[in-house]
C-alpha cells in the first residue's frame, strides 16, 4: 500500500478520503528534518501546517505529490517539486467565504474596539464605553490590496453595509474593477491615503514580502485600521507595533504571523488595540471539510498515477515523467 505523510490530521472528511486506500502517517509536525524520517519513502506529503525545503524533496527519493489544504504555498519549495516532476495540489476556492467572512468580523471587532471593552468589563470597568473608540462604517472606504476570490467576496460584504471599495491589485483589469461599481488605484499608495480600512488579500513572495512597512503606515490615514488574512510576512510586524502604540492606526487585526504559532513574548500580543486569531480564517467546519476533502483526493488520485488539475504548478505535468503515457503513470 502507498504511502502518504500528513503534518497534523485533517478534518474528518478528508481522512476518510485517504483511509483504507494509502497508509497515512502522522507526524505532528510541519518541520522538515522532523518530518524526514518518514518521508524517505513516502509517496505523497500533505502540510497543515510546517513546510517543505529543497533538501527534504530531494531526499524523499519517492515523493510524487505534496497536497496543501488550502491555497498557500509560501512554505513549499515549488520550482524543486516541478523540477522534479511532483505536483503541489492545493484547493482553490474551497475556503474563499470562511475567509472573507473571518476578515469582515475583524474588521468589525476592530472598528468596535470588541475585545478590549470586552476585557475591561469583564474587571468591573463599565466606563470604557465612555472612551467612544468605537465608529461606524457606513459611508467608509474599504481598501482592498488584492482583488483575488477572497477580496471580492469581502467587497459584497463590506458594500452590503454601506462601505465604498477601492482596489489596488495590478495584475487584474481595472476595467472589472470598475463595472463591479468599485475603484481602481493604480498604485498602492493611492490606496493607503485613501482607506478607512485595508485589508490584504495577497499571496507571501519575494516581491510582497514587508511590503506593507513603517513607509507604508505613514501613508496611511491616522485613525485607519489594518486587517491581514493574507500571509504574515507581508507586514513588517515591528512597525506595526510602533503603528499601534504610536496610535497612528486605530487598531489592527491579523489572523497571520511572519513565524507561526506565534510566540507568547511577540510585541503585537501586548497591545489592546491589536485583535489576534490563530491562522483560523479558513477553519469554519464547512471550509476545513472541502480543503480537506478536494487536497486528499488531489494527493490520492496522484499518488495512483493521474493527473490532478488543481495544482500550484501545472507547468509540472510537462516533465517527463508525466510524457511517458497519456495517464502519466510514475
Amino acid at each position: 500500500m502507498k504511502k502518504v505523510v500528513l503534518t497534523h490530521r485533517l478534518h474528518e472528511e478528508g481522512m476518510k478520503v485517504l483511509a483504507g486506500e494509502v497508509d497515512v502517517k502522522i507526524t505532528n509536525t510541519g518541520n522538515p528534518q522532523e518530518m524526514l524520517p518518514e518521508l524517505i519513502d513516502a509517496d505523497g506529503l500533505i502540510i497543515r501546517i510546517g513546510s517543505i525545503d529543497r533538501k527534504t524533496i530531494l531526499a524523499a527519493k519517492n515523493l510524487k505529490v505534496i497536497g496543501r489544504p488550502g491555497v498557500g504555498v509560501d512554505d513549499v519549495d515549488i520550482a524543486t517539486a516541478t523540477e522534479l516532476g511532483i505536483p503541489v495540489v492545493i484547493a482553490p476556492g474551497a475556503n474563499t467565504r470562511s475567509v472573507a467572512e473571518h476578515a469582515f468580523m475583524l474588521m468589525m471587532a476592530a472598528a468596535k474596539d470588541l475585545l478590549n471593552s470586552d476585557f475591561e468589563t469583564r474587571k468591573g470597568n463599565f466606563a470604557v464605553r465612555n472612551t467612544y473608540r468605537a465608529f461606524e462604517f457606513l459611508g467608509k472606504t474599504l481598501g482592498l490590496v488584492g482583488y483575488g476570490s477572497i477580496g471580492r467576496e469581502l467587497a459584497k460584504l463590506s458594500t452590503a453595509i454601506g462601505m465604498k471599495v477601492i482596489v489596488y491589485d495590478p495584475f487584474v483589469d481595472p476595467v472589472a474593477i470598475e463595472e463591479q461599481g468599485y475603484q481602481y488605484k493604480k498604485e498602492l499608495e493611492q490606496l493607503l491615503g485613501a482607506a478607512d480600512v485595508v485589508s490584504l488579500h495577497i499571496p507571501l513572495t519575494d516581491k510582497t514580502r514587508g511590503l506593507i512597512g513603517k513607509r507604508e503606515f505613514g501613508l496611511m490615514k491616522t485613525g485607519a485600521i489594518l486587517i491581514n488574512c493574507a500571509r504574515g510576512g507581508i507586514v513588517d510586524e515591528e512597525a506595526l507595533a510602533e503603528a499601534l502604540l504610536n496610535n497612528k492606526l486605530h487598531s489592527a487585526a491579523a489572523d497571520v504571523f511572519s513565524s507561526e504559532p506565534v510566540k507568547s513574548d511577540h510585541p503585537l500580543l501586548n497591545l489592546k488595540n491589536m485583535i489576534i486569531t490563530p491562522h483560523m480564517g479558513g477553519l469554519t467546519r464547512e471550509a476545513a471539510s472541502k480543503v480537506a476533502t478536494m487536497a486528499a483526493e488531489g494527493v490520492l488520485a496522484i499518488v495512483n498515477g493521474e493527473q490532478w488539475p488543481y495544482v500550484a504548478n501545472p507547468e509540472v505535468y510537462k516533465h517527463p515523467k508525466w510524457q511517458k503515457n497519456k495517464g502519466g503513470e510514475q
